[in-house]
């Protein structure tokens, strides 16, 4: 823990000091929305802006350089070696790092959209969104090792938070015909 704390204490730091500016963000962005014809557009403008501020701190952490490199396409190899050479702490840190990249997504793409309510769906975005940064930890070479593994955890983090916000999810609109359907 000591180690992440080193490594990452500065992302921490920088995540928690932007939170004021997110409400801004949002309070903002609702009013923008207000009186436009934008559906709910306070739940809208928080979950937007809390997708990013939740999701941010944790891609500034995978597009950070680092110390080694390497494709690992074989899922459940990578996991099974860190867990096998990781203290339990490291490991936990790395699965449990890996599991809360996208949660923010995953918890509010749901309560953002009635498009996006539904776990196949999230799985969906959640999965492309971490396929296409472990692409980019290749292309960029960033001394990162990108796995299959971190998008299977990414993905899974993203479904697992989706599952705590379900009842919040958002509805289809209801239109008159689909309220009273004719006779």
């Amino acid at each position: 823990m000591h180690q992440a704390w080193n490594a990452w204490g500065h992302v921490i730091i920088a995540a928690v000091l932007a939170l004021p500016v997110a409400a801004i963000g949002s309070l903002l962005l609702a009013r923008r929305r207000t009186g436009r014809g934008h559906p709910s557009p306070w739940r809208t403008a928080v979950a937007d802006v809390a997708i990013v501020a939740g999701t941010a701190p944790w891609i500034w952490m995978i597009l950070t350089p680092g110390t080694e490199d390497g494709v690992h396409l074989v899922p459940v190899a990578d996991l099974a070696g860190q867990l096998a050479l990781m203290s339990p702490g490291a490991a936990l840190v790395q699965i449990g790092g890996n599991l809360l990249v996208f949660a923010a997504l995953g918890a509010l793409l749901p309560v953002r959209s009635p498009r996006f309510a539904a776990l196949l769906a999230v799985a969906a975005v959640a999965a492309a969104a971490s396929l296409t940064v472990e692409i980019l930890q290749y292309v960029l070479r960033l001394g990162r090792v990108s796995s299959v593994d971190d998008i299977i955890l990414n993905t899974a983090g993203a479904v697992l938070a989706a599952l705590v916000t379900r009842k919040w999810w958002a509805r289809p609109a209801r239109t008159p015909a689909a309220v009273h359907p004719p006779s």
